[in-house]
C-alpha cells in the first residue's frame, strides 16, 4: 500500500476524523439518498478552514461513492474504511494491485454464501467495492430467527472479518481493515503524530468502535453518535445536529446558522 504523502501536504497539529452514515448524514432506509446534515455540513466547513487542523470524512463507501455526497474541497475523504483516499486538490492514494487482487479472491470465496443471503426474502447484498453490506432490515418478523444462522455462518467464513451495525452485517474482504486502519493510515500520510497533536474521531456503529478506542488510547477523544455503540472514555450524542454542536463546543467553535437548528432525523 502506498504511504507516500501527497504533495504539498502540511502536516497538521489537530486532526478530526468523521464516519459519514449515521454520524454526518441521517441513518436512511435507501442509502442512496443519503446526503450531509446541513449542521455538519458547516461544521465540516469551519474546521476544515482552522489553521493547522485536518478534518476528514472515513467510510466503508467506496470514495467514489463518497466524494458527491461531501462537496467539500478541504475535507480529505477516505473510501473503503480507508483503503482509498482523496486529499483536496484531488491526489488519490489507492492501495494498488495486490489489494485488489485479494479483494477480488475473497469476493469470490463468497458466492455461495450470498446466493443464499439474497435468496432470503428482505434481505440484501451491497457491493461497495472493498466490503459488502449485509442488509436485513426489511425481514419480516416471523422469519427473523432464520437469519441469525445464516450471520452466523457468514462470521465463521474463513478470510474476512464482519463487524455490526443497525439491521446490516458489514463484511470486509481484507480483514485487516476496519476504521482503526483507515484512521492510523491517514496519520501516516498526513505524518501526523496523536502523541504530540489533538485528535478526535466521531462514529455510530462497531466498525467505528475500534478507531474511538485507538483514538481514545492516544489521548484523544471521541463521540458516539445515534446510541447504537457504548465506549467507554467517549461522548454520546443523539444524531448529527447534536454531533455539530458537541464538537463545536469542544474545538471551541462559534455557533453557525444551522448549528443551531434540530434534529432532522429519518
Amino acid at each position: 500500500m502506498n504511504p507516500v504523502t501527497p504533495a504539498r501536504t502540511v502536516r497538521p497539529g489537530e486532526l478530526w476524523v468523521f464516519d459519514f452514515d449515521g454520524t454526518l448524514s441521517p441513518l436512511v432506509a435507501d442509502r442512496d439518498t443519503a446526503v450531509l446534515h446541513p449542521a455538519c455540513r458547516d461544521l465540516l466547513d469551519d474546521l476544515a478552514q482552522k489553521r493547522g487542523l485536518a478534518v476528514a470524512v472515513l467510510s466503508s463507501r467506496s470514495i467514489d461513492d463518497l466524494v458527491p455526497r461531501v462537496p467539500l474541497s478541504r475535507v480529505l475523504l477516505g473510501g473503503g474504511s480507508g483503503l482509498e483516499w482523496r486529499f483536496p486538490g484531488g491526489h488519490r492514494v489507492l492501495p494498488g494491485d495486490r489489494a485488489e487482487a485479494r479483494r477480488d479472491e475473497t469476493r469470490r470465496s463468497l458466492q455461495a454464501i450470498l446466493a443464499r443471503i439474497r435468496r432470503f426474502p428482505g434481505m440484501e447484498v451491497e457491493d461497495k467495492l472493498w466490503s459488502l453490506a449485509v442488509h436485513y432490515r426489511q425481514v419480516l418478523p416471523d422469519a427473523a430467527p432464520m437469519v441469525a444462522p445464516l450471520l452466523d455462518e457468514l462470521r465463521n467464513t474463513p478470510g474476512i472479518r464482519v463487524f455490526d451495525g443497525p439491521c446490516t452485517a458489514e463484511v470486509q474482504l481484507l480483514p485487516s481493515v476496519n476504521k482503526s486502519f483507515g484512521v492510523r493510515r491517514l496519520c501516516r500520510l498526513l505524518r501526523f503524530d496523536p502523541a504530540t497533536g489533538r485528535i478526535a474521531y466521531a462514529g455510530d456503529d462497531e466498525s467505528d468502535a475500534v478507531a474511538m478506542r485507538w483514538v481514545l488510547g492516544k489521548g484523544g477523544a471521541a463521540f458516539t453518535v445515534g446510541g447504537r455503540i457504548r465506549v467507554r472514555g467517549a461522548r454520546a450524542v443523539a444524531g448529527p445536529g447534536d454531533l455539530a454542536r458537541a464538537v463545536r463546543e469542544y474545538a471551541g467553535l462559534p455557533p453557525r446558522g444551522s448549528s443551531a437548528q434540530g434534529e432532522v432525523e429519518a
